[in-house]
């Protein structure tokens, strides 16, 4: 892993803010009150970085770091305010519980709908669907809405479509901790094989230590939308660790 020398990701410069309305009453509307003005809160602030062709990346900090805006922005989810984000051509997927399912529509539909998404044609998701309605393992599920889905089972079939739909890219987000223990294992073995191939790269979101220590080749400690640390896995998350006593 991470023997390339080429860059599959660019970050420069990279800045994210939210506004953030405060409530405002009907009553003072109509009463033509002065409004307060709405609250900027930067989430990701200046941040520039690189991640080697096959490499593995996990993000670690504390909520409200800015890790899960990072990912959205690599994902295209999120549009930057400033900054560049290059992912040099690479086809991305980010896996993360609640993107990306139209509630309506019955999980066989959802594969459909999100391996186009992914830049797949219908040709190859329909070739791709029986192993992907086996690895999730939803039975007849799988032809009823997503609204009747609980969280295990969404996370199930979202798991699943980006672990048998592989693209260059995959962007995780804490998923590896949500369903049962059995599909946990079964999930975490995929994602081992998926990202030992030394040609995907592969960005990982999580507040797990171990997880991180296992399986990445740098870790990137974010605070307050900042890098604190970048480096190997070991050195990253003693640090961390030791802050967050």
């Amino acid at each position: 892993m991470g023997k390339n020398l080429e860059n599959a990701i660019e970050v420069r410069d990279l800045c994210i803010s939210y506004k953030n309305l405060k409530s405002y009453s009907i009553k003072k509307s109509l009463l033509h009150l002065k409004r307060q003005k709405a609250e900027v809160f930067e989430a990701v602030k200046h941040v520039s970085y690189d991640v080697k062709k096959g490499e593995i990346l996990g993000i670690i900090g504390k909520n409200g770091s800015g890790k899960s805006t990072m990912l959205k922005a690599l994902a295209g989810i999120f549009s930057p305010d400033s900054g560049t984000i290059d992912l040099k051509g690479h086809s991305v997927s980010l896996l993360s519980i609640g993107v990306g399912f139209q509630k309506e529509l019955s999980g066989r539909e959802n594969i459909l709908l999100s391996g186009m998404l992914l830049g797949f044609s219908e040709e190859e998701i329909r070739e791709k669907m029986p192993g992907i309605i086996e690895f999730a393992e939803l039975g007849k599920f799988i032809d009823m809405p997503v609204k009747t889905y609980s969280s295990g089972m969404h996370s199930k079939l979202a798991f699943s479509i980006t672990a048998i739909l592989e693209t260059d890219i995959m962007l995780i987000d804490e998923v590896l901790s949500v369903g049962d223990e059995k599909f946990k294992k079964k999930s975490y073995n995929k994602m081992k094989s998926l990202i030992s191939n030394e040609d995907r790269t592969v960005v990982i979101v999580s507040h797990s230590i171990s997880t991180l220590q296992e399986l990445c080749d740098q870790v990137m400690w974010m605070h307050d939308g900042e890098i604190r640390m970048l480096g190997e896995p070991k050195e990253v998350l003693a640090a961390y660790k030791e802050f967050m006593k």
